[in-house]
């Protein structure tokens, strides 16, 4: 009847252009090369369930206190380091005074009325925010910039209001905070 016939025509080879391929790095495991890719930095965030509403509510507080407060300690943070090279680079202790002095009065200028409003939660975060900002506790801050009793009697300010200024910020400790600012894209190369 009839006869099947295979088929003996080659394909045409592919042409591969310049958009066709992708060049990848190349590592050799076990003796096979195996491409690897760099992609960018994937998020995974889990629901956060809480024990009860007081739980819930706690760290909504917490969450409105920390964005509030971070762009005072960012700033804070930026002026202080501003401070400590103009610092460095003047050997002139009256000329250091002088800074230091028109820096107190520009964040003063600034912030005065917002941060005398400040809850005292609120004062507790910003002082942990300022500590992972610059390294630098906020009594140390005082200390080395305006002597040791202007930080002495700071310090007694602050604990009448339950306040700490030597309080030092641990990520591991705080981390409820560093989760705030993480899911709120604050990213600091600090910690």
């Amino acid at each position: 009847m009839g006869q099947a016939k295979a088929q003996t025509d080659k394909p045409a080879p592919m042409v591969m252009g310049k958009n066709d391929t992708i060049k990848v790095a190349l590592t050799e495991l076990d003796g096979q090369l195996v491409p690897w890719v760099v992609c960018a930095p994937v998020k995974i965030i889990d629901t956060r369930i809480f024990a009860s509403d007081a739980d819930r509510d706690a760290f909504r507080r917490l969450r409105y206190n920390v964005l509030k407060v971070w762009p005072y300690a960012q700033f804070a943070s930026q002026r202080y380091q501003k401070l400590q090279r103009d610092l460095a680079l003047t050997g002139d202790k009256k000329k250091q005074k002088e800074l230091i002095n028109t820096c107190e009065g520009e964040i003063k200028a600034l912030f005065d009325k917002e941060i005398k409003n400040l809850t005292i939660s609120q004062g507790e975060v910003l002082i942990k925010l300022i500590d992972r900002e610059t390294h630098t506790t906020s009594y140390t801050m005082v200390k080395e910039l305006k002597g040791g009793f202007k930080a002495f009697m700071f310090q007694s300010v602050a604990s009448l209001f339950g306040h700490n200024l030597k309080e030092t910020y641990d990520p591991d400790e705080q981390r409820d905070i560093e989760a705030i600012l993480t899911q709120a894209g604050y990213n600091s190369t600090n910690y």
